[in-house]
């Protein structure tokens, strides 16, 4: 393709697989509080414990044991905080061991960027898939001792990666650093200890179908009354039978409200986590369950009476309505959102958003196109240089998150979402649709342009329009035709195919000349007859 990259074809992506929603606590009592902070502590403490057993077993760990570690977990809590205690732990590894992959990755190519560039000439000119060499020699010697600290880097991480080593830190490492910077981050140290203890601190319990109300650990009735098994070494807390403690308070899920009352009601397994927030000095359970695989719905029909196209960026998502023949419908439209603020806004920003956009698609019944962003490999400083503004741009862009929180409401409102690949649609849609799309009322920008490329990428047309109509003769003094057939096309050199009907005016049906015959044509390699050819001689008289 001219030194382009191949174009994965597009894809409906699948639906959610589970559900989370969360409730306040609220009206705890003193007792209630000592009680859940006591049983966070103890139940912390031995999470730390088994993350350090398994980060020490490396990859020897096996069945036996991770047996071997829930009975000793057992014997101080119960079978059931054991075996939530050692699934939690595991999955924290094999986070970890994936990060540990990603940054591995992510040192390779920054060695084999600079590895280039340092090779090239200073102030070298590079190209759309390779930079350049460096602008100065003292940025090609800077460059050189960076790329010696990045081997002697990567070398650590493969040795670590090789031997099963992984560094996690439970409560955040972002947060434990914190702890030297307190000023920069405008708290206290008190502040900080109750943070860092109140991440640490582990409220989780694992569903198990056919149980009462579908957990024994964290109980949570249908009627809101919630009920905590205490571990064993803190027994005598309990206020009801079997060593259960219960809460004064009652809870109430605000979001998917029926739903979790039906699992409940049928003793479906729901997993619970209790978790406290020193911001607001609240503490609240978040319930999650599995849910089924949402069947997707075939790419042909999501094309059928056409789509929305949708260009993600960093403060809006810029959306037009196309046909089924790629045409754009109407105007585009356009749903901002800010990411700046605290966590909960931008997420909020996000959520609403989205809502917006799918409100609008699902009044007219169309799917979703949307380009599958990932720059997870897009972000060093090696590959982008001194643009920061750009690296600030797209590290600043919530790909996964607002991918993941539009496939769980479009589920929820039985839309279908398209994935297509998102080279060259930005650069092709202002090519070849942003000026034909201007009018005097109509003033398209390139992210417009862009959703109509995703679009009709995403119902397998070309970016490009339609070819234009043929010029008055057959030369090109009037430029190219818009679209050219494929050399791989059978037939492109062929005549067209002979219509039924008059073609002009002055020719019936039927007696048209031989559009078929290549050789009935004064064409190069062609003879118009198949006799020898001879030259008449000149008149002599007028």
């Amino acid at each position: 393709m001219g030194g382009l990259r191949e174009v994965a074809a597009p894809f409906v992506m699948p639906g959610p697989s589970g559900v989370a929603v969360r409730a306040g606590l609220k009206g705890l009592s003193g007792q209630d509080e000592t009680v859940l902070r006591l049983v966070g502590e103890l139940l912390g403490s031995l999470a730390s414990g088994d993350l350090k057993a398994r980060c020490a077993a490396g990859l020897g760990h096996d069945g036996e044991q991770w047996a071997r570690r829930k009975r000793a977990l057992t014997g101080q809590s119960s079978a059931r905080w054991a075996g939530s205690i050692t699934k939690a732990t595991h999955d924290q590894w094999a986070l970890a061991r994936r990060g540990q992959l990603a940054h591995l990755q992510s040192l390779r190519a920054g060695i084999d960027t600079i590895t280039h560039r340092l090779a090239q000439p200073i102030g070298a000119k590079g190209s759309k898939r390779w930079p350049g060499g460096y602008r100065s020699r003292r940025e090609w010697f800077a460059k050189s001792r960076r790329l010696h600290v990045l081997q002697d880097r990567l070398e650590q991480v493969r040795a670590d990666f090789e031997a099963g080593r992984v560094h996690v830190v439970r409560g955040g490492r972002k947060l434990l650093r914190t702890r030297h910077h307190l000023k920069a981050a405008q708290m206290t140290e008190a502040q900080w200890r109750l943070r860092w203890q109140a991440e640490r601190w582990f409220l989780r319990a694992d569903g198990e179908s056919g149980k009462r109300y579908g957990n024994e650990t964290i109980r949570v009735t249908p009627e809101g009354e919630v009920s905590i098994r205490l571990p064993a070494s803190l027994a005598d807390l309990a206020n009801r039978p079997h060593g259960r403690y219960v809460l004064a308070c009652r809870i109430r899920f605000h979001h998917r409200s029926e739903q979790w009352a039906d699992r409940v009601a049928a003793h479906r397994a729901v997993a619970y986590r209790v978790h406290y927030d020193p911001d607001r000095g609240r503490w609240y359970v978040t319930a999650s369950w599995q849910t089924p695989p949402v069947r997707t719905v075939p790419l042909s029909a999501a094309r059928a009476g056409g789509l929305v196209g949708v260009d993600t960026n960093a403060d809006h998502l810029a959306a037009w309505r196309l046909d089924a023949h790629g045409n754009p419908l109407g105007a585009p439209r356009r749903f901002d959102y800010r990411l700046d603020g605290t966590a909960q806004h931008r997420d909020a920003q996000v959520r609403h958003a989205l809502i917006r956009l799918l409100n609008w698609t699902a009044r007219h019944g169309l799917s979703l196109a949307i380009e599958d962003l990932d720059f997870a490999a897009e972000k060093t400083r090696e590959r982008h240089g001194r643009r920061k503004r750009f690296r600030k741009l797209i590290s600043g862009m919530p790909t996964a998150r607002l991918r993941a929180r539009l496939m769980s409401m479009a589920a929820e409102l039985g839309a279908t979402v398209v994935a297509v690949d998102p080279a060259y649609t930005s650069r092709w849609g202002a090519q070849h649709w942003q000026k034909p799309l201007t009018s005097k009322n109509r003033k398209p920008t390139r992210h417009d342009a862009a959703t109509v490329a995703i679009g009709r990428r995403a119902l397998g047309h070309p970016i490009r329009r339609r070819t234009a109509p043929p010029p008055l003769h057959r030369s090109d003094a009037v430029g190219h035709r818009t679209v050219q057939a494929r050399p791989s096309i059978p037939g492109r050199e062929g005549p067209r195919p002979r219509v039924p009907g008059p073609r002009t005016r002055s020719v019936p049906p039927g007696r048209g000349a031989k559009a078929g015959d290549q050789c009935a044509h004064n064409r190069s390699g062609h003879t118009a007859e198949h006799e020898p050819w001879t030259q008449d001689s000149l008149p002599l008289s007028p």
